[in-house]
C-alpha cells in the first residue's frame, strides 16, 4: 500500500465490529520486508514473542525480553500502513499486576507505535486487563494453551479436553468482560473454540482451534514453510521457503567452489589501470 493510499489503519474497535463478519486475516511479522508483505493482505500483524523460537533459536518463549519485543515491533512498524499492529507483552513483564504490567505496555506502546498488546492467560489476568484498558491500552487477549505457561501444562499439548474445557470457557469470557477487544484461542478443542466464539461478544482468533472462530492467525514462518522439520498439525503449508533456501544455498556453494560464480556478467570491466609505483 502505498503513502498515498486513503485506507485508514485499523484501530480495535474496527477489529470488534469485525465480529460475525468477513473473518479476520492474521499472521505473526518480526521485519520490516516481512511486515511489508504481511500489510498487504492481514487486518492484524502481531509481532509474536514467538520471534524468540523463530529468529533468535530459543527453544521456548520463556526468554524473550522486553527489549527483544521493542526492537521488533520497532522493525514491523516501519512496514506497516493498514493492518492493526499488535505486540505481545513477554514473560516476566506483566504477570506481577497491573502496575507492572502498566508500564510494560506504555512502554511497548511509545517505542514501537503499535496499537496494542496482547497478554496470555484468563482469569488470573483479568483485572491486569481491567487495568490497562481503563487507562488507554488496547489489550488481545490469548486462552487455551499459553505458551507462556507450557511448563504448567507439560507441553505443547491440545487443551480443552475433558475437564479444562469449563476453564478455558470461563477463561475467554473473563477476558472479555474486563474488556480485551479480542481472543486468540490456541490450540483447543474445535468444539470448544466454537462454543467459545458464539459466546464471546468480541472476535475470537483461532490457532488451531476452529474455522468457525472470527479470524485465523498462524507464525509466518511456519506457514511458509521456512523449517524443513517443525511442523504443528494446526498449520498448512502455503510455500516451502525452507527447502528453496537450502537448494539456492546449495547450488550458490557448489558455484563458488567451482570458480563459475561469478560470471563476467556479475563483475564491473574497464581499462586497466597500473597501481601508482
Amino acid at each position: 500500500m502505498s503513502a498515498t493510499s486513503v485506507a485508514k489503519a485499523l484501530t480495535p474497535p474496527d477489529i470488534v465490529a469485525r465480529k460475525g463478519q468477513a473473518p479476520l486475516v492474521c499472521l505473526t511479522a518480526y521485519t520490516t520486508p516481512v511486515a511489508r508483505i504481511a500489510d498487504r493482505h492481514c487486518d492484524v500483524v502481531l509481532v509474536g514473542d514467538s520471534v524468540g523460537m523463530v529468529l533468535h533459536g530459543l527453544d521456548s518463549t520463556l526468554g524473550v525480553t522486553l527489549d527483544m519485543m521493542v526492537m521488533h515491533g520497532k522493525a514491523v512498524r516501519r512496514g506497516i500502513e493498514h493492518a492493526l499492529m499488535v505486540v505481545d507483552m513477554p514473560f516476566g513483564s506483566y504477570e506481577e499486576g497491573p502496575a507492572q504490567a502498566f508500564r510494560s505496555a506504555a512502554r511497548l506502546m511509545a517505542e514501537t507505535g503499535c496499537g496494542a498488546v496482547k497478554l496470555e492467560g484468563g482469569e488470573a489476568i483479568a483485572d491486569t486487563i481491567r487495568f490497562l484498558t481503563a487507562r488507554g491500552i488496547p489489550v488481545m487477549a490469548h486462552v487455551g494453551l499459553t505458551p507462556q505457561a507450557v511448563n504448567v501444562f507439560g507441553g505443547y499439548k491440545v487443551q480443552g479436553l475433558g475437564d479444562s474445557a469449563a476453564r478455558i470457557l470461563a477463561d475467554a469470557q473473563a477476558v472479555a468482560e474486563a474488556g480485551a477487544f479480542s481472543v486468540v484461542i490456541e490450540k483447543v478443542a474445535e468444539p470448544l473454540a466454537r462454543a467459545i466464539t458464539t459466546k464471546l461478544a468480541v472476535p475470537t482468533i483461532g490457532i488451531g482451534a476452529s474455522a468457525d472462530c472470527d479470524g485465523q492467525i498462524l507464525v509466518v514462518d511456519d506457514m511458509l514453510g521456512m523449517f524443513t522439520q517443525f511442523q504443528p498439525k494446526f498449520v498448512k503449508r502455503y510455500a516451502e521457503l525452507g527447502v528453496a533456501a537450502d537448494a539456492a544455498m546449495a547450488a550458490y556453494a557448489k558455484e563458488v567452489r567451482e570458480r563459475s560464480f561469478p560470471g563476467m556478467e556479475h563483475v564491473y570491466t574497464g581499462p586497466a589501470k597500473a597501481p601508482s609505483p
